[in-house]
């Protein structure tokens, strides 16, 4: 009985087994991103996207959360969005505050 050696590859094995975790990582995560609402940009501390704000209740809303941080320092921002896009909503709103990074970061709020 003759046997044939087969080489040991372990170094193209790691490689490709690398390469396939990275690109399963991708997809996964590029799949996460699909599902993920689009964050709006900031433009003021009323930012009304879905369009259900009227003009005047924007400005009283304004004016009080700018007496607000002026009072005690926090930021707060009202948003409105048209949809979720199937997202939960506490994954959005904390990538919507990162997104704005609001606060300030020498006073942690």
């Amino acid at each position: 009985m003759v046997r044939a050696a087969v080489p040991s590859m372990p170094g193209r094995c790691a490689t490709g087994l690398r390469l396939a975790l990275i690109t399963l990582a991708s997809l996964l995560l590029a799949s996460i991103a699909a599902v993920a609402a689009d964050l709006p940009a900031l433009t003021g501390r009323v930012v009304d996207n879905a369009g259900i704000i009227d003009a005047a209740t924007k400005a009283a809303l304004t004016q009080k959360l700018a007496d607000f941080e002026t009072k005690g320092s926090d930021q707060i921002v009202v948003a409105t969005i048209p949809s979720l896009d199937g997202e939960e909503i506490e994954p959005y709103a904390n990538r919507l505050f990162r997104f704005w990074k609001l606060g300030q970061a020498k006073e942690n709020n």
